[in-house]
């Protein structure tokens, strides 16, 4: 029998594929061990996001920024050489959170190289770290692996985090996948933390955080409060069950 470099190719992927599912597994967020990481989501590096469309990349930005105020838990920020191209944070973000670490790195690349950034994080005493930062490739990925070799938990949030063109973003967050880190998305992320409509914060407090920030799902929850308010039955929809 013989086997083209195609299917060995693809049974190697397979095979390196299980052993890592196998090396790493399944680990839940968990709300009251977790730290949320804002970095490098800077008005200039904001111009480098180019694999996203750039209005729904803002807002994917805001609602990553967003989640510490949803579910109350501790956030570091950091930038680079904001007083250079890189820019500051949008306003926005700082103002949600007066109080929190805001560690400017002066010239170190990966924010583990910086001291006060890897005090910030031990500070907290939790070992799950939800980050996103521009460049994909760069900002989160040198933080996110460096994280993992700490032994820290790590979940990049795939939507947040933006790169030069989406080939840059693939690979990288590929990279991230073989070094144990979870690539998810803002929903993932969200249910995780969450876990059932019914606690706090739940449906009441998400249904409408969702309408903001994730508008597919708050159409979901519009319609069916129209529905429930004053939808009725049309011809052909009594069938649908049949």
């Amino acid at each position: 029998m013989k086997f083209n470099t195609a299917t060995l190719l693809s049974a190697a992927f397979l095979l390196a594929s299980s052993a890592m599912a196998d090396s790493y597994p399944w680990e839940r967020l968990e709300k009251h061990n977790s730290v949320l990481v804002i970095l490098d989501l800077q008005e200039g590096l904001y111009q480098l996001s180019r694999d996203w469309d750039a209005t729904l990349y803002k807002q994917s930005m805001m609602a990553h920024a967003t989640l510490g105020t949803v579910f109350d838990i501790p956030v570091i920020m950091s930038t680079s050489a904001e007083t250079g191209p890189n820019g500051p944070l949008p306003a926005e973000i700082l103002s949600l959170y007066p109080t929190s670490p805001l560690i400017k790195r002066q010239g170190e690349v990966n924010a583990w190289d910086n001291p006060q950034f890897r005090s910030a994080i031990r500070a907290t005493n939790r070992t799950q770290i939800i980050l996103a930062g521009i460049v994909t490739d760069v900002c989160t990925a040198f933080l996110a692996r460096s994280l993992r070799a700490e032994g820290y938990s790590v979940w990049a949030n795939l939507e947040a985090s933006g790169t030069t063109t989406k080939e840059i973003r693939d690979i990288s967050n590929d990279a991230m996948i073989r070094s144990g880190v979870n690539v998810v998305s803002l929903f993932a992320i969200v249910c995780d933390l969450m876990r059932d409509w019914r606690n706090t914060p739940g449906a009441k407090e998400l249904i409408p955080w969702l309408d903001k920030y994730l508008p597919a799902y708050g159409m979901v929850a519009r319609a069916h409060k129209a529905a429930v308010e004053g939808g009725e039955i049309q011809p052909g929809e009594d069938l649908l069950d049949e």
